[in-house]
């Protein structure tokens, strides 16, 4: 049931599902009114067409009684019960006056039954017939149309102004109606209709949207094989031809793989050079030690000089090895804080200069939202080396810049020693050179903060400072979060 839940598939379905109900159900809903609606006009308008037809059929007698002049066309009007009927009474049929006047006329469909029609009320204006419901035979439910004429006599043409109520033409009720069970029964057909076509549509509609979830996530089934050949040793890398969505995932985790075998290269690398390396030192101390003519005062100092020399070589290499470790992705530092501490304790450490000007650090003001995407330790080891080999050289003045060059976080330290020729430049980034043997140091801060921004897919490159020295620019990955598209 979890499983069930976290599903992608099961997810995308659900929400299908939901949507193309509650589509069904508006379509169901407002198509069965709008055919309700059409229906009832429909019926409506048969009613009128009947009811003008036995209007213009109409016409009293000699005697005031009803009469039609000819039979209406429809046979329905004939035969019983057939749910199509007429009738035509007095207005003032129910009056005491009128009691004792004729019986109204009917259609023969009402057999020998009655309609009964409610109490005539105010005749609507500009003649437009009155409908409403009544009972009707057979235990039917009516609807019906009622219209007032009157028809005019040589006496209500008399000159006099204000002929007397018996001179008057009487009023007459026209009605038809007809059993609105027929227009329920259609309305019926079409609903039941409509829902099984609804109800296929929709089982089409389900059926295509799980054929294209299930053809939409096979790329996702894809690298999940493609994974799955990876940890088995089957491939090296992430295969496939994968559509536009999934493929940028696939070319990361390409990357990451990538990332990852050069990492296990270094590692290899670095233990073979750091054995490479101790293999000579720990030849002199066996050769030492095999001598039994060696002075101690030389032994120890041959010793002493042996063993520093290894010691440097294992720190060095365990220092590359968690340097390896550590440029991995999803770290981020802030540079402000490092530039800073550095600058403070370089101050201090170059505050002794033997007889030299004194130093000058200048930090310039940082813009707000810098980042480095990279282990603070990192950044400290690069900045450090970079910014002390500054101080070893400059002059008066070492200035210290950050900023965001083309995406990128760019460190910018000048100084305003002596500089480097083009051919010291490229001798100085291998590992145990100095540009001049009486400055103290190992030769190794400029070829470790060159691996270091290598391993970020960084570089440092030497260029002349306008102070007029020296300018070391070391241009990393910033961690500022990339552009949405």
């Amino acid at each position: 049931m979890m499983r069930s839940a976290r599903s992608l598939r099961w997810r995308l379905l659900a929400v299908t599902l939901a949507t193309v109900a509650a589509a069904m159900l508006v379509a169901g809903w407002s198509l069965a009114s709008l055919f309700r609606e059409y229906a009832q006009a429909q019926f409506e308008a048969q009613l009128l067409l009947q009811l003008d037809q036995l209007t213009a059929a109409f016409e009293p007698d000699q005697d005031g009684r009803p009469r039609l002049r000819a039979p209406l066309s429809d046979p329905r009007w004939s035969r019983p019960y057939a749910g199509l009927y007429w009738q035509i009474e007095r207005a003032d049929a129910g009056d005491d006056a009128g009691a004792e006047r004729s019986e109204p006329a009917r259609s023969r469909s009402l057999w020998d039954q009655r309609l009964t029609l409610p109490a005539p009320g105010t005749p609507a204006a500009g003649g437009a017939p009155l409908g409403y419901r009544l009972a009707g035979p057979d235990g039917q439910t009516l609807q019906a149309l009622e219209r007032r004429v009157r028809f005019a006599t040589s006496q209500s043409q008399d000159a006099s102004p204000a002929p007397s109520a018996a001179a008057r033409p009487p009023d007459w009720r026209l009605v038809v109606a007809a059993d609105e069970a027929e227009l329920q029964r259609a309305i019926a057909r079409f609903n039941g209709l409509l829902a099984l076509f609804l109800a296929i549509l929709g089982a089409a509609l389900l059926a295509a949207a799980f054929a294209q979830v299930h053809l939409g996530l096979r790329p996702l089934r894809d690298l999940q094989g493609s994974i799955r050949a990876l940890r088995s040793g089957e491939a090296r890398r992430l295969e496939g031809d994968f559509p536009a969505e999934v493929a940028p995932l696939a070319e990361d985790l390409n990357r990451v793989l990538d990332e990852n075998e050069r990492m296990v290269e270094r590692a290899h690398r670095l233990a073979g050079n750091l054995a490479h390396a101790i293999k000579t030192p720990l030849a002199v101390l066996a050769n030492l030690t095999s001598d039994p003519h060696t002075e101690r005062a030389t032994l120890a100092r041959q010793l002493a000089e042996q063993v520093g020399r290894i010691h440097e070589q294992v720190d060095w290499h365990l220092s590359h090895a968690r340097r390896t470790g550590a440029a991995l992705p999803g770290r981020r530092t802030a540079p402000g804080p490092v530039l800073e501490g550095l600058v403070r304790v370089m101050r201090k450490v170059h505050r002794d200069r033997e007889g030299r000007p004194e130093l000058a650090i200048e930090l310039s003001p940082l813009a707000p939202g810098l980042a480095f995407a990279g282990d603070h330790r990192d950044l400290h080891e690069m900045i450090g080396n970079l910014l002390d080999n500054a101080c070893k050289w400059a002059g008066r003045q070492v200035r210290v810049q950050a900023a965001v060059v083309d995406g990128r976080l760019v460190v910018t330290i000048d100084d305003d020693g002596p500089g480097l020729s083009a051919a010291q430049r490229e001798q100085v980034f291998r590992r145990g050179v100095r540009a001049d043997e009486r400055t103290p140091g190992t030769g190794l801060g400029l070829a470790i903060a060159a691996e270091i921004a290598e391993l970020y897919g960084g570089q440092v490159q030497l260029e002349d400072s306008p102070l007029g020295g020296l300018r070391a620019r070391l241009s990393l990955p910033s961690g500022e979060p990339a552009p949405r598209g």
